[in-house]
């Protein structure tokens, strides 16, 4: 070898090289090379180049061994930011979510710093300070201004101006005349730290137990998984605020998760009573800037508490010492788009990995929870009564095959009566039907014409309160018309079945002199909107209260002593595996809202099948017949819990191409008489925004590696050509 050859093997060696993830669709880490100066480890966010752009990525690795031959073409790591490098145990659950979601490493990664993004110096407010004498020419609109600064304090420009109710301009006007002066306001001081001392509640001898149970947990500092199953009422919260509290002494982050975050304002004000301030929160409705300032907070460790939605779950703690899943049961923490994880499952996974404990919460476990707690690979914490002595409610079924509404009507007489006593008692009444808009179906009398969604294979739901008929499914909407398309018949469109919009309209027909409310989704504008509608009912302003799941979740409504189910049958006729378990879930909760403060809570199921096991044990208050019934269901079908499940779900922008590929798919699944692959089949929702579905499931023992096995299935398969597109679920929540 030449002496040049020689110097340029030795300088390629003396380069170093990291290999870095890419937050995006890929897998695959990426070379680059690092400047000189520049010290990188493993866990350090840098920018690089990745084609004309540059990019936030994580060093991931050390590249040991480089190619030599790669030493001119790779690119150089641009900088080193100036932010907490990613802990390996992060790191590792970015590796274990992915390699048991078959999702790309860079998508997980993504999860952890999208909300980084807008991370930077925070932007120089102005503020405005009076110091001159006023103007010769002083109008009323500088009157007001000198008059809110005359404190001769420094004041936000803008708020000055509000405050005052003048525009910036008459401020700039101020300050050119010398009157006022412009200066940067100081950045706004961190949050005080909760106290975990401030308002320690009195507990009852029962409460004492788990609260003792709760601390022992989080001062362990171990990896441990207790299910604090108490009934609705009973004071979960208080009592697992107990173990973040120890958490907080002892230095630790708690992340609380919670499936609508966005809709719970008490939460938020229960926690501050607790102590002394708000936590910090983390959900989709948080401003770009607000996010970001929380990003740097929680990877910073000074964001002691977490409440947030199921992506909080992948934030950069600093020190994370505790996660709590509230309302574990819930089928909001399933992400369906994008990663297909279930927040609650992974959150075990992390604590697992973190080595700290965590605590699952609900009235309602799910089966999976209910059978670890079972086999002791949970810890059960009970709370078998309400706080405070109250009764949990009476349950009454109303058979509506012998006392059904009048016709046109869905209220039967019986519930009609009760709420009618209900407010004469000057106590609220709530409504209970899963079914959002103002009837799920619209047709024509005059033909038998039915109203579709254009790109969906669904029906569109009428909506009265915005005039549209809307699918639910894709989003698309019209205008609820006056002819019928198919026939021209004028005003001859009729609504079949009931939305909550349509039981507004029966409860004010029934009860002209009630003050009535609907609670559903697609009514909420802003998060401020629907907090404020929940004080509302909260204080008493409402006596009729018409709701989807969305009442369901953990909110308290201290007048509320009567909840009726309209349609208790509706979610068990969906084909879906979970439907009894879900619905049991589901009408627990919601009628477990009554009587939790004073009075006795009464719930009323209308149904047609008062003789279905879940509606007996829901009579009954039997909890331990439905899982009884439902596990030994599951054990004999080897369906989860008992059993691994995964969903292929094929689409394409025509039902032969979509069809064709899933056969495809079939035909090279490897053979193994421990898995069996059903399908392909058109899914129940056959069409959505103009693809064709359909759904291969693969089902398996519950020890086998499953993920693994679609790996390998999937690497020997045609890729997706043209409109194709192949989603995979491990551990699948919807069947439609």
């Amino acid at each position: 070898m030449d002496h040049t050859s020689r110097s340029s093997t030795a300088s390629a060696n003396a380069t170093r090289m990291v290999d870095v993830l890419v937050p995006v669709a890929l897998d695959q880490t990426y070379s680059y090379k690092v400047p000189r100066g520049m010290e990188l480890k493993a866990g350090d966010l840098v920018g690089v180049p990745l084609g004309p752009r540059e990019v936030l990525a994580v060093v991931w690795a050390e590249n040991a061994n480089p190619d030599p031959r790669l030493h001119n073409r790779l690119k150089e790591v641009s900088e080193k930011l100036d932010l907490q490098p990613l802990k390996p145990e992060l790191r590792s659950v970015v590796d274990w979510v992915a390699n048991y979601t078959l999702s790309p490493r860079g998508m997980v990664l993504r999860m952890c710093l999208r909300m980084g993004e807008n991370l930077g110096p925070e932007r120089v407010r102005p503020g405005v300070r009076l110091i001159g004498d006023p103007p010769r020419r002083l109008t009323p609109a500088r009157q007001r201004v000198i008059a809110v600064l005359s404190d001769r304090l420094l004041h936000g420009k803008s708020e000055a101006a509000k405050e005052a109710g003048v525009s910036a301009g008459v401020i700039d006007g101020l300050v050119d005349e010398g009157t006022l002066t412009v200066e940067p306001m100081p950045p706004p001081p961190p949050p005080p730290a909760p106290d975990p001392d401030f308002g320690r509640p009195d507990f009852t001898p029962l409460q004492r137990t788990a609260v003792d149970t709760m601390r022992a947990l989080a001062a362990n500092g171990t990896f441990h998984v207790a299910l604090l199953d108490g009934v609705t009422g009973s004071g979960k919260t208080e009592v697992y605020f107990e173990a973040v509290a120890e958490a907080i002494r002892r230095g630790r982050q708690s992340l609380i998760l919670m499936p609508e975050i966005a809709l719970t304002g008490q939460f938020l004000d229960r926690f501050a009573q607790r102590f002394g301030v708000r936590p910090i929160e983390w959900h989709s409705e948080l401003t770009p800037r607000t996010r970001a300032r929380n990003w740097a907070a929680i990877s910073e460790g000074s964001a002691p508490v977490v409440v947030g939605a199921r992506s909080a779950l992948f934030l950069p703690y600093a020190n994370l010492g505790l996660i709590v899943v509230d309302e574990e049961h819930d089928q909001a923490y399933k992400q369906d788009e994008g990663v297909h994880y279930h927040a609650r499952d992974m959150a075990v996974v992390r604590a697992h990995i973190a080595k700290i404990p965590i605590v699952l919460a609900s009235a309602t476990p799910s089966v999976e929870s209910e059978v670890n707690a079972r086999k002791n690979r949970y810890q059960r914490i009970a709370l078998p009564s309400r706080f405070g002595g109250q009764h949990m409610p009476h349950i009454e079924a109303i058979d509506m095959r012998r006392e059904p509404p009048a016709r046109g009507r869905f209220i039967s007489p019986r519930l009609a009566g009760e709420i009618r006593t209900a407010i004469e008692r000057r106590e609220q009444a709530l409504l209970f039907l899963n079914r959002r808009g103002y009837a799920p179906l619209t047709l024509c009398r005059a033909c038998g014409h039915r109203f579709a969604c254009t790109i969906c294979d669904a029906w569109l739901v009428d909506h009265r309160f915005r005039q549209r008929l809307v699918c639910h499914h894709c989003g698309f909407s019209m205008p609820r018309p006056h002819v019928c398309p198919n026939c021209s018949a004028e005003e001859s469109l009729v609504a079949v079945g009931p939305g909550v919009e349509r039981l507004q309209e029966e409860a004010a027909a029934l009860f002209p002199e009630a003050r009535t409310m609907v609670l559903s989704s697609d009514l909420i504008t802003s998060i401020e909107t629907m907090r404020s509608e929940l004080a509302e009912i909260a204080e008493g302003r409402v006596d009729i209260i018409i709701g989807t799941q969305l009442v369901a979740k953990g909110h308290n409504f201290p007048r509320l002593n009567l909840v009726g189910v309209v349609d208790a049958d509706l979610g068990l006729s969906n084909g879906d595996p979970r439907a009894a378990e879900r619905t049991w879930q589901l009408l627990n909760q919601v009628i477990g809202r009554a009587g939790r403060e004073q009075g006795r809570g009464v719930g009323y199921l209308q149904t047609h099948q008062p003789d279905h096991p879940v509606m007996k044990a829901l009579i009954a208050c039997d909890r331990e017949a439905f899982y009884d019934s439902e596990i030994d269901l599951r054990e004999r079908t080897l369906y989860p819990p008992f059993g691994r499940l995964a969903s292929l779900i094929i689409s394409a922008g025509d039902r032969p191409s979509a069809e064709g590929f899933g056969r495809r798919l079939v035909a090279l699944a490897p053979r193994d008489e421990r898995v069996v692959v059903l399908g392909p089949a058109e899914a129940p929702l056959a069409v959505i925004k103009g693809r064709y579905r359909f759904r291969i499931l693969v089902k398996s023992a519950r020890g086998f590696d499953l993920s693994d096995y679609l790996r390998n299935w999937l690497a020997v398969c045609p890729k997706p050509k043209g409109n194709q597109k192949l989603e995979v679920d491990v551990d699948p929540q919807s069947f439609l």
